[in-house]
């Protein structure tokens, strides 16, 4: 049997020597200081910054010091053995091989208060807008707060967005989650500013997030006005911001409306995009190594969109809301890329923008079909939702047999449903259009509803009077309308392209 090695016996009465001086020094220090243990740059790749010897939790604010002396401000995104991964929220310039690495106990906070009110910031919360401090004095996580979801209030009350064809056929309650859906180009930015202008809202609270640096001006000056502005708080990350400070304007921006939603106020939460959003935990889970799944999405991204989202909504009775619109990029015009798939999961419904319809010059192209509200149900009369159900079945039956009334296949009279949808598309089509500068009250909205009803039940008793075979009267070119007289010749009647006269 050999005997032990005396140098590794004398080296571990070494260490524990040292680790009980350590400790006896630790325990006469002051309870309220604490000792704080550097670290290095070890390796970057990328955007991300590998650390040695320090130890620090993840979300925890990390100062590295640059090549000028400058320290560059880190948040520690995830750890491996020994190693700590840090992602700056700036530039990265000047950061040099075993660079300093200073943890801090500190986490990310939000200054808060009714000063926020006609103020633009960044990701970080300073101001951009070079009107000086913010001036408040009152701070909450960025992360916010869980509500128990059996204390939420219900969503009973509906909200007017000012656009016709949401308000009566998509109606929207007080504290609900939409998403609008749209690939690049269709006008889902123009649509979000036409429902920051007219909603009710005591707070509006702008998310840009990832977005092009041009829309910021753009929106304030534009959309908000001055007037908006006076209510309203914009947080503006652009796109060549840091993946970190994308993520931090999303959470900042909701934890801003968070506050004054508990303060007993109805706030419209707008989020210009979730899919920037998502984009930007991508990078991040990426970088530091987390395996793809989904088109390139680690798991990562579906599970931190949930996180963002319900944190938005009704708080507990007798509170506030936050009613909140993100808009999402669907790559491709394609409605089931992952980020639009697993959102609309989690969404209080969505509302699909159709390229066609932008390209034929319609605004807003709301898809009717393809859009649902799944709080609709609770804030309208089983009267407005039967005359939302008979307009959709009629607008679904042209768009469905619209190629074969095109090229003039379809011969009148083969369906009265078709007859009636024929006779019908015109109205409903100048119903769904809207001019972005003329807003349309909630009220207003379903009397022309009940007006496009009317018209409907006129058609569909007109068709089963008429004889479907009719020979078609001559139609005026300069219109698609043919006038012809009744018996008595005291009223006109506007045919229809089934020929079939209407009343």
């Amino acid at each position: 049997m050999t005997n032990p090695d005396p140098f590794n016996k004398q080296r571990l009465k070494h260490q524990h020597n040292w680790v009980q001086k350590l400790s006896d020094c630790q325990a006469r220090m002051p309870a309220s200081s604490s000792m704080i243990v550097e670290g290095k740059i070890t390796r970057m790749v990328g955007m991300t910054l590998e650390a040695l010897g320090c130890q620090a939790a993840v979300g925890v604010r990390c100062e590295v010091e640059s090549l000028n002396g400058e320290s560059i401000e880190a948040e520690v995104v995830g750890f491996n053995g020994e190693r700590l991964y840090l992602m700056p929220t700036g530039s990265i310039h000047g950061i040099q091989p075993n660079a300093r690495v200073i943890p801090s106990s500190k986490i990310y906070e939000v200054a808060v208060g009714d000063n926020l009110l006609g103020r633009v910031l960044d990701g970080t919360g300073r101001p951009l807008d070079g009107k000086g401090h913010l001036n408040t004095t009152e701070t909450v996580p960025l992360t916010g707060k869980p509500i128990n979801p059996l204390n939420r209030a219900p969503i009973t009350e509906p909200l007017d967005v000012g656009v016709r064809s949401i308000n009566s056929l998509l109606s929207i309650g007080r504290g609900q989650r939409l998403g609008l859906f749209a690939g690049s180009g269709v006008g889902k930015s123009v649509l979000l500013g036409m429902m920051t202008r007219y909603t009710t809202a005591d707070v509006i609270v702008v998310g840009l997030i990832g977005e092009r640096g041009r829309e910021v001006n753009d929106f304030i000056n534009n959309i908000l006005g001055e007037e908006g502005m006076a209510r309203a708080v914009v947080v503006a990350v652009p796109a060549d911001q840091t993946p970190v400070m994308r993520l931090h304007g999303a959470f900042l921006a909701t934890s801003i409306a968070e506050y004054f939603r508990d303060q007993g106020k109805n706030v419209l939460l707008l989020m210009d995009s979730l899919t920037r959003f998502a984009q930007a935990q991508r990078e991040i889970a990426l970088a530091i190594g987390e395996p793809p799944a989904t088109k390139g999405y680690p798991p990562s991204v579906f599970g931190r969109l949930p996180q963002l989202v319900e944190r938005a909504g009704n708080a507990e009775k007798g509170k506030g809301s936050i009613t909140a619109f993100y808009t999402v990029l669907t790559e491709g015009d394609d409605q089931m890329d992952p980020i639009a798939d697993a959102s609309r999961a989690i969404l209080d419904g969505h509302i699909v923008l159709s390229r066609e319809l932008a390209e034929s010059g319609h605004f807003p192209a709301v898809d009717i079909e393809a859009s649902i509200s799944r709080a609709m149900v609770d804030i309208i009369d089983k009267e407005h939702l039967r005359v939302v159900q008979k307009f959709k079945q009629i607008y679904s039956t042209y768009k469905k047999n619209e190629d074969l009334i095109t090229i003039g296949a379809y011969t009148a009279g083969s369906d009265s449903r078709v007859d009636q949808a024929i006779a019908l598309h015109p109205a409903l089509m100048e119903f769904l259009k809207q001019d972005m500068d003329d807003p349309t009250t909630y009220a207003e909205s379903l009397q022309r509803l009940v007006e496009i009803y009317e018209l409907m039940e006129q058609t569909q008793t007109a068709l089963q009077t008429t004889d479907p075979f009719a020979p078609m009267p001559d139609q005026d070119a300069a219109n698609g309308a043919t006038t012809t007289s009744t018996a008595s010749d005291e009223q006109d009647n506007i045919a229809n392209p089934a020929g079939v006269l209407l009343p």
